[in-house]
């Protein structure tokens, strides 16, 4: 008895209709009565709205005006406005000779970020490149060392104000969100009650009233002669309510994690803190990086609601800019500014979690 062998046949090519870009189109804009009504209405919107738009930001935009009269004379955006108050939105009231200094520690600052998320880099040597970032952007903030003048912190603003809120913000509040979620897992039930008190009241209240208290009511009830500065004040009210958040979506992912995980490191003879550290938390946050990212450009947009409490960010500082007699009425084009700044970055750690979803293959291919 012979045996045959068969050889597959190469499949057919998709028939001529359900390929191009007329399919796509069908596909996407047009599968249903309701999608080509949507599609219609929002082709419509942009050709009304898209060539009044580059009309009024390029075409007729004024570049080069010198006051807010010339400005006014044109139709179109004054972005000469932009032109003479960039530096005070940018670096606030710091002093305006020496704004190098904050100009230079803000590309400190984004280059020790860009390092911590490159592969490479993860490693002890990490440490290293973050604690020098962070003593040369002091040294610049601050001076009175290296023949450099003095500058409270007080009159720190614009963009490195709103970045070292952030940047200490997200570094402080991930480990003791993580910290949190381990403790509200924990089988003690005084560590388990005080970690869930502390989330549920934290998550229960709005950034803005946590800023609020901690610049006006956590004075009253310090020692006498004791102050904390109102800066550092601002930053641990952003770090406590950021670390309750992350706790949640840390929470989430742990018990997303089987429990032949659990089992597997208790059959290895791992202590507690070997099975978190080596495999269930790199799995756990494996699985909730698109949540903790979406609460990293949370938490970097609202540090502009410390504006509240008179710290001078990128929202403060350009109100200040508006303030101007001679430059008074072109609050869209200063908004728009500090917009297009929030969204450059915003869109930048989109990106990178993307990224990084993909090099950790965390998604599931359909």
């Amino acid at each position: 008895m012979s045996s045959t062998t068969r050889i597959p046949s190469e499949g057919l090519p998709p028939p001529s209709s359900h390929t191009g870009l007329w399919a796509w189109l069908k596909s996407r804009l047009f599968s249903s009565p309701l999608n080509i009504i949507i599609t219609v209405l929002v082709a419509w919107f942009l050709l009304m709205a898209v060539p009044a738009l580059v009309e009024w930001a390029f075409i007729q935009a004024n570049f080069t005006a010198t006051n807010a009269q010339e400005c006014r004379q044109s139709a179109g955006a004054c972005w000469a406005f932009i032109a003479e108050k960039h530096r005070l939105i940018l670096f606030g009231t710091y002093p305006y000779d020496e704004q190098w200094r904050p100009l230079l520690a803000t590309i400190i600052l984004v280059a020790v970020i860009v390092c911590s998320g490159v592969r490479r880099f993860w490693n002890w040597g990490l440490a290293i490149i973050w604690t020098v970032g962070l003593i040369a952007v002091a040294v610049l903030m601050w001076g009175g060392v290296l023949g450099l003048d003095y500058v409270e912190n007080a009159r720190w603003g614009g963009l490195p104000l709103t970045l070292i809120l952030s940047t200490f913000g997200i570094a402080f509040a991930f480990p003791f969100g993580v910290l949190l979620a381990l403790g509200r897992r924990s089988k003690m039930p005084a560590i388990k009650a005080l970690c869930v008190v502390y989330i549920e009241l934290i998550r229960g209240v709005p950034l803005i009233s946590l800023l609020f208290m901690s610049s006006v009511m956590l004075p009253l009830f310090l020692p006498e002669g004791f102050s904390i500065d109102k800066l550092l004040r601002a930053q641990i009210a952003i770090i406590m309510f950021a670390a309750a958040y992350i706790a949640e979506t840390v929470r989430g992912g742990l018990q997303a994690i089987p429990k032949g995980q659990y089992e597997g490191a208790d059959s290895l003879g791992l202590t507690y803190w070997q099975q978190m550290r080596k495999i269930i938390l790199p799995q756990a946050l494996k699985i909730v990086i698109p949540p903790l990212v979406s609460i990293f450009i949370s938490l970097f947009k609202d540090t502009s609601l410390v504006v509240i409490i008179g710290i001078f960010d990128l929202t403060l500082a350009a109100k200040a800019a508006l303030s101007d007699a001679a430059w008074r009425g072109f609050g869209v084009e200063a908004y728009i500014f500090i917009s297009l700044i929030y969204f450059v970055f915003c869109f930048s750690m989109s990106k990178y979690s993307q990224a990084l979803e993909r090099r950790l293959q965390t998604g599931h291919s359909r």
